[in-house]
């Protein structure tokens, strides 16, 4: 395993879009949603440490959660854990990664991941992102990995690829990236699917640690001036209150609008590991088992009767789910919390919004 390899697990995200299951206390990424016995970032983990040293994964993640990145990775060193004050998007967190790694090894090349998505396919994600590391250790190039899309999906962004201008490296394809969309409406994703030039972004980067350095100081220069001296401070009791201040000052904005979309060295790798942002109730019904009546249903007891194409989760052990007559509804039972709506996302944004309005908050 090659010491130069380093992994930042992204896990800061609040995760509303699985409430009243997920919580701002408990986001998604440290909950069992598919019901395997591990939460989404525990997978994450055992992922990586099949490409990375141990010592080199790194988690970034709200300060808030710390303590919960600890309970769900009690083997990570406690020193590999970096917690942001504020949530300023994927591009602070990523220079305060850059910057800490660059810090401790100057020759390293890093993956970047967020920490609850599905990869149904282990061994070729292993042999994709191992390919993807050793090649970009050696280029100044910044690499992402860009998914087969299967319908047109308007909750993924997606990237385009120039046709013209590949590579391959170990059987893996790599396009130069031509354009990059955030979330089109449902037409133009049929387009994009229909021309076949387009990937789903999957959110994972790889690129080695000089190289992502100086593309934030050329293309996001107000957010890497803040991070750049952090050497003196990472990993020293002033470390925080250095983050702190820099977090105030920092703006908010992604990786891929802050750099991807203006450089001219973006590449991604066609992938097809298996890769799924379980990202709302919605995207886990297309994916998970259901029944002959189309139910996805997640009790520990229950009676579904004449109910079909709907979502019944309960959280509570020892109480019996009785539903009946309903059709492509959501039902979710949590210890405080009984949420019954119509299987739609808009009707249930408007549940998240409601909640705000009417001083509800206690219960996000």
């Amino acid at each position: 395993m090659n010491n130069n390899f380093y992994c930042v697990i992204m896990a800061g995200g609040v995760g509303s879009r699985f409430w009243p299951v997920s919580r701002n206390s408990s986001p998604k990424q440290f909950l069992d949603i598919l019901g395997i016995g591990k939460s989404f970032i525990q997978l994450t983990y055992d992922r990586f440490l099949k490409i990375v040293p141990k010592q080199n994964i790194i988690v970034v993640t709200s300060s808030i959660y710390v303590d919960l990145v600890r309970k769900h990775l009690p083997d990570l060193p406690a020193g590999n854990i970096l917690a942001e004050p504020y949530r300023r998007n994927t591009a602070p967190c990523i220079a305060y990664a850059a910057t800490w790694i660059r810090n401790i090894n100057p020759d390293a090349t890093m993956v970047v991941a967020p920490s609850d998505h599905f990869i149904s396919n282990d061994a070729l994600f292993i042999d994709t992102i191992s390919s993807a590391m050793n090649y970009a250790s050696q280029r100044d190039e910044l690499f992402t990995m860009g998914i087969d899309p299967t319908r047109p999906e308007t909750g993924y962004g997606y990237i385009q690829c120039n046709m013209k201008d590949s590579t391959t490296v170990n059987g893996n394809i790599a396009y130069k990236v031509k354009t990059f969309t955030e979330k089109p409406n449902r037409e133009l994703a049929q387009v994009f699917v229909d021309s076949g030039e387009f990937l789903w972004n999957s959110g994972i980067f790889v690129w080695n640690v000089n190289t992502i350095c100086r593309a934030l100081e050329k293309w996001l220069p107000e957010i890497y001036s803040l991070f750049k001296d952090g050497g003196r401070y990472y990993g020293t009791p002033e470390e925080s209150a250095f983050i702190n201040k820099t977090y105030e000052d920092c703006p908010a904005i992604s990786i891929d609008y802050g750099v991807m979309e203006k450089t001219s060295r973006a590449w991604v790798f066609q992938a097809s590991f298996g890769w799924t942002d379980l990202g709302t109730w919605e995207s886990l019904y297309l994916h998970a088992a259901k029944n002959s009546d189309r139910n996805l249903i997640k009790c520990p007891d229950s009676m579904i009767d004449t109910t079909t194409d709907s979502i019944i989760v309960s959280q509570e052990k020892d109480k019996l789910v009785v539903v009946k007559g309903l059709s492509n509804y959501l039902v979710v039972n949590t210890e405080d919390v009984l949420m019954i709506c119509p299987r739609d996302e808009a009707k249930f944004k408007e549940v998240i919004t409601d909640l705000a309005v009417n001083e509800r908050s206690k219960y996000m």
